[in-house]
């Protein structure tokens, strides 16, 4: 019992002593010992790491978790030590929604179709987005926070050791100051000096133990460094592979619209609302001229629809006269044999037939012919 009362009055007396150091330094009444210039840059730096790495690892979790109410409730998982239950993502909901609507209106009607081919990219652009955040979350989050949360905490830890060894100290070296003042004026306080020096070689060596301790640790923040560049190159490549998977999807997608697309527009035709007898002149003259591809007249004993009663596109001339250059915009790859695959950026020569779907054309490479989608082409005059 007495042992622990003198524990806290030891306590209190070095947390006065500390406090009225403290005061008297901000106050310009005492000494201050200064740490070396290389020291200092080691701390700002630590602290410039500190808060750069705070920063970083916030706006990063808001780029993957947009929803403040889910990163709150995923906070709380965490520290509870719980897994955080899966969540749909925004893509997936939507293709979800998008399947149901389809089988609402009919999956046979080309709206249907349609909502279903979109709604599975949808549900593929959804899964890739939540390996994204896994890998993510895993491979850059997680050291961030583990220095925080670590690293981070063990030197703030020793820092403030260390400022109370330099407090100590000072105070040591204020009280040999005012020993050898009263010595000067009697010599009955030599045993006072003696005490005081004993005292400051002992905090002095304290102090530079923890400056050592200290140091050794700011100097690891250049390894820390290290560590995060190598996970920031790995959330890199993860950033690139989603990107790159969403980009294949969606061009994957419009290949798809692109051929269905002369059905869809042939079947909505009945079920559009007519068209107005009288546009507004302000809208007709805003839009630009679309040139058009002359189409060959109907010839005797043709049927109205080539486009159907010509399966093969090899065996049809063209015309004398309508045939046009087009370059291709995008890649194309041919759905059977009555249809053209294309290259981006490559010329060929197109033209229409009587009766041909307006979202089709005749196009030619060379000895090669087939139907191509007027969608990839960019028509030259």
């Amino acid at each position: 019992m007495d042992f622990n009362v003198k524990k806290l009055a030891s306590d209190a007396g070095v947390f006065f002593s500390r406090a009225m150091q403290f005061t008297e330094e901000k106050l310009g009444q005492a000494e201050k010992t200064e740490l070396d210039a290389h020291f200092e840059s080691l701390l700002a730096r630590a602290d410039s790491t500190k808060n750069w790495t705070e920063k970083i690892l916030r706006q990063t979790e808001v780029l993957l978790q947009p929803n403040p109410s889910a990163r709150v409730e995923e906070f709380l998982y965490e520290k509870l030590d719980r897994k955080v239950p899966s969540r749909v993502t925004n893509g997936e909901l939507l293709a979800q929604y998008m399947t149901e609507a389809a089988n609402d209106f009919g999956p046979g009607t080309p709206y249907g179709k349609t909502l279903i081919k979109v709604g599975e990219t949808q549900r593929r652009l959804g899964a890739a987005e939540r390996d994204f955040i896994h890998s993510a979350s895993i491979n850059f989050l997680t050291p961030l926070r583990n220095f925080l949360e670590g690293d981070w905490r063990t030197i703030s830890k020793e820092r403030r050791i260390l400022q109370n060894r330099r407090l100590d100290l000072d105070a040591c070296k204020a009280r040999l100051k005012k020993a050898k003042a009263a010595e000067a004026k009697a010599a009955l306080w030599s045993d006072e000096v003696e005490k005081a020096e004993q005292e400051l070689r002992l905090t002095q060596t304290e102090f530079d133990r923890q400056a050592e301790v200290t140091r050794l640790l700011l100097e690891g923040i250049s390894s820390t460094h290290v560590n995060h560049l190598r996970c920031l190159h790995e959330f890199v490549e993860s950033q690139t592979n989603y990107y790159a998977q969403c980009y294949q999807y969606m061009v994957d997608l419009q290949k798809q619209l692109g051929r269905f697309s002369g059905t869809f527009v042939g079947n909505a035709e009945s079920t559009s609302p007519p068209a107005a007898t009288s546009p507004p002149a302000v809208a007709a003259a805003s839009l630009p001229a679309v040139p058009t591809i002359p189409v060959v007249p109907t010839i005797v004993g043709v049927p109205s629809t080539v486009a159907e009663s010509v399966l093969n596109p090899n065996e049809v001339k063209p015309p004398a006269s309508g045939t046009r250059k087009a370059r291709v915009l995008y890649d194309y790859e041919a759905a059977d044999s009555t249809e053209l695959a294309l290259l981006a950026d490559e010329m060929i020569t197109v033209y229409s037939l009587p009766g041909m779907d307006p979202d089709w054309l005749i196009g030619e490479r060379g000895n090669q012919k087939g139907k191509v989608p007027v969608t990839y082409l960019e028509l030259l005059s």
